[in-house]
């Protein structure tokens, strides 16, 4: 139901089937996407709070980001494959449930994305206040923030949708969508596309830009000069050299990793949007089932390849990845000893000191270099 609404009780002709070579291309690639999305986010938040050096502000977002992207994946994805072969099974209940976690998952994904885009404004262009801003307990609280606003929006679609059942002569047929008119949504509509994609996009746009135009300007350090017979002080000048090249160069990376999810994210979600807008205004609606098909496994494959990026594009991610498949095979082997992350030396321990919440991205990349919808339910 992409902008339809349900129609009351009635008696039709034979029960509608979905084309046999689209329930084998939704059931084949929904599970792919599904099954490594949610394998790689699960591992996302695992070894981002299992190992003490990743846990900086910007890989807490990331952690927000991947339990909404799980969230998307185990209620938009997975029901879709048990309503391509029957109708609705899960009941009001279910209805209800599925879509608040549905816009749950999307809309949190949204600003989890923009909250770390202004982070890495804040840690690239203004460096000394991020010293202050930038710090573990402060992402941790906007996090619980926004996860407190958006699940209170949510809220609202437990009051409109509903299960309707419709009875042809070959059995009936239960769906789950609108309570009411779909003209009476478009406000919805419109509030959901401005502030869960125009806003968070327009915003990472800009951001983006000023932080590009910050590290392009900034001059990769060269060898200083110095006088003869200040070997020592010379040889020190050179290793400070060294330190922030790496610096700059592994500030450059995370931040064109997290570039990279941003425009995947707006591509991604391109497509499902446009139609949206679309059938706010057309009459019928346009409801192609192999595009929407294609729309559907656009927003599970963003849900999904975030995790793949970060493995592509980050040495620290990747190494971590490796070592707990490493750490869970091991335990497979040996089930009896416990699994302990390792903890490395470069990153001061406060565990027991409040201090540990102001370890900030830019001391944590110092040690380490590092390579909505419209409709109720996405079913």
């Amino acid at each position: 139901m992409e902008n339809g609404s349900a129609s009351g009780n009635q008696s039709l002709g034979r029960m509608p089937r979905q084309p046999l070579e689209l329930q084998v291309a939704t059931i084949l690639l929904v599970l792919l996407i599904c099954g490594v999305g949610i394998a790689g986010n699960a591992m996302v938040v695992l070894v981002v709070l299992r190992t003490k050096h990743m846990v900086t502000p910007t890989n807490c977002y990331l952690v927000s980001l991947a339990v909404a992207d799980l969230i998307v994946l185990l209620a938009a994805g997975l029901p879709n494959i048990s309503e391509v072969l029957a109708s609705w099974v899960y009941g009001y209940a279910g209805c209800l449930c599925i879509t608040y976690l549905q816009y749950l998952g999307i809309n949190i994904s949204a600003w989890s994305i923009a909250a770390f885009t202004v982070e890495r404004y804040i840690a690239i262009c203004h460096a000394i206040k991020a010293q202050l801003l930038c710090t573990v307990s402060r992402a941790r609280r906007i996090i619980a923030s926004l996860w407190l606003f958006t699940s209170l929006y949510c809220l609202m679609w437990f009051f409109l949708v509903d299960t309707t059942q419709v009875t042809f002569s070959d059995g009936a047929q239960v769906t789950c969508g609108y309570r009411v008119s779909r003209s009476l949504y478009m406000p919805i509509y419109f509030l959901d596309f401005a502030v869960f994609y125009v806003i968070p996009l327009g915003l990472a746009t800009v951001l983006y830009g000023l932080i590009a135009r910050i590290l392009l300007a900034s001059p990769v350090p060269g060898t200083p000069q110095h006088p003869p017979g200040s070997g020592h002080q010379g040889s020190s000048l050179k290793l400070s050299c060294r330190g922030g090249r790496a610096a700059l160069g592994s500030r450059k990376q995370v931040t064109k990793m997290l570039a990279v999810v941003v425009a995947l994210f707006a591509v991604l979600w391109l497509p499902y949007r446009t139609l949206v807008v679309v059938n706010s205004f057309v009459d019928p609606p346009y409801l192609n089932t192999w595009f929407l098909l294609f729309c559907r496994l656009c927003i599970y494959l963003n849900s999904a390849i975030n995790p793949i990026i970060y493995n592509l594009m980050s040495q620290k991610f990747r190494a971590a990845f490796r070592k707990l498949y490493k750490c869970q095979e091991k335990g497979a082997e040996h089930p009896a000893p416990p699994c302990t992350p390792v903890s490395y030396s470069a990153v001061k321990d406060c565990s027991h000191d409040s201090s540990d919440h102001n370890l900030t991205e830019q001391e944590d990349l110092s040690s380490f270099s590092l390579g909505d919808t419209t409709s109720s339910t996405f079913t």
